[in-house]
């Protein structure tokens, strides 16, 4: 087994005891009322588990593109993973609290709360363009087709715009009044119109660098 691999396989031991972090319960329910109140949180750990799915594709992504296990890869591996970990209470706590579950929060701590979730949203993201911009520059060094360092500087930008609107959404929690704070949690829907605009943008750039053969002016 390759030293990505290994890394992988680690990777995956984490994000599958990550996962069981969200289930919704451990036991199987006595009562039916028991089995009621479980199936109540059915909403938050199916976004819950969407997210972290796409964090998991996103990083065996990275890996198939670029099967690196060299020092900056292992480091930036081991800081995504343990803010994965860090990640996941926030994130089930986030989407019971918007399914409207029975939790305890203030005015003033959905603000935080809304900070919180940003700035996990932000790291995660963050640290994968940094992978991806350490990946882009190996393949450069290695002589590897210029295409491929494109198309990670691609992929490494999108990841940059998703962290940007963590980011920005942190800043509207933070400085919108108290009652419209939540306003910053719309703000992620933004996240498919931008990267279907970095996507016809990056393939129009692409389309318009390439010639027949193969060739790149």
């Amino acid at each position: 087994m390759s030293d990505s691999s290994r890394l992988e396989a680690f990777s995956d031991a984490v994000f599958g005891f990550a996962l069981t972090l969200l289930v919704v319960a451990l036991e199987v329910p006595d009562t039916f009322d028991e089995l009621a109140a479980t199936m109540r949180g059915f909403v938050a750990f199916a976004a819950s588990f969407a997210v972290l799915y796409w964090i998991w594709y996103e990083h065996q992504r990275f890996f198939r593109r670029h099967p690196l296990a060299d020092g900056v890869t292992l480091t930036l591996n081991a800081v995504l993973l343990f803010v994965v970990l860090f990640y996941v209470y926030p994130l089930k706590f986030m989407f019971t609290f918007l399914a409207g579950e029975r939790v305890t929060v203030t005015t003033g701590q959905s603000r935080l709360l809304l900070v919180v979730y940003g700035l996990g949203f932000a790291a995660v993201f963050a640290i994968f363009a940094l992978m991806y911009r350490h990946g882009a520059g190996r393949a450069r060094a290695q002589g590897r087709d210029p295409g491929e360092t494109r198309q990670s500087l691609d992929i490494a930008m999108a990841h940059t715009l998703s962290m940007g609107v963590g980011l920005v959404s942190v800043g509207m929690a933070l400085v919108l009044p108290l009652e419209r704070a939540g306003l910053a949690g719309f703000l992620y829907v933004v996240l498919g119109p931008l990267h279907a605009w970095h996507g016809i943008r990056s393939a129009g750039r692409s389309g318009s660098t390439s010639v027949p053969g193969g060739r790149r002016d």
